[in-house]
């Protein structure tokens, strides 16, 4: 998807940090579960981690990369600092970070307990997500917007998870195992409601069958 913001390189060198294996693999599982669908080539969601507990600078996939099943050393580029007024992301890699790299700033600026964000995009998860009482941003807004920003600075505070409304569900966690189950875990509990939804569909519709 196209970023809208303006990068500055401090360097294009590919990063190199012992989290990148851990974040790759939280990718390909994304990938398996069909968190990180495709999109005009592109596979959607965006995975970082903070590079020191504290730090501001963090690890992030870049910008349309294609499929999160194994995904090569200069699909992560690490983001320093972004300037929020101007739209401009200061980093260092080969490629452009994600389109959503001023949210994930955001985040670990307002909880700096947070050290890892994952963001997904899972139909099932969207819809499910009234009936399981996840907590959603009070809007839809533009991906990668000032506004998108804004609507999740509304509910914040210590979620956990919650849904970007008609976007993307994103999982947070002080470590990328603890941001990963939690993400997996709202996917369970979907697919989990939604088959409970169905049987009670069928149970219905039988019911309604042996009156008549």
């Amino acid at each position: 998807m196209r970023i809208r913001f303006s990068v500055t390189f401090r360097e294009r060198n590919v990063p190199d940090d012992q989290g990148i294996q851990e974040l790759r693999e939280w990718c390909a599982l994304f990938h398996r579960l069909g968190l990180a669908p495709l999109f005009a080539g592109s596979s959607l969601g965006n995975l970082s981690f903070r590079l020191k507990k504290g730090a501001p600078s963090f690890i992030i996939t870049a910008s349309e990369t294609g499929m999160k099943d194994d995904l090569a050393d200069d699909a992560f580029v690490t983001v320093h600092e972004c300037d929020m007024e101007r739209c401009v992301v200061c980093a260092e890699g080969t490629r452009n970070p994600s389109s959503e790299s001023m949210l994930h700033d955001h985040i670990y600026h307002r909880r700096p307990e947070v050290n890892a964000i994952f963001h997904g995009h899972s139909e099932l998860i969207l819809s499910s997500a009234e009936g399981l009482s996840l907590p959603v941003t009070p809007r839809e807004d533009p991906y990668g917007s000032p506004e998108l920003i804004d609507s999740v600075s509304e509910i914040l505070d210590d979620l956990s998870c919650f849904i970007l409304r008609d976007h993307g569900f994103i999982a947070l966690g002080n470590t990328m195992q603890e941001a990963g189950e939690r993400a997996v875990a709202m996917y369970v509990k979907s697919k989990e409601y939604r088959a409970a939804r169905a049987r009670s569909s069928r149970e219905t519709g039988y019911q309604i069958h042996v009156r008549k």
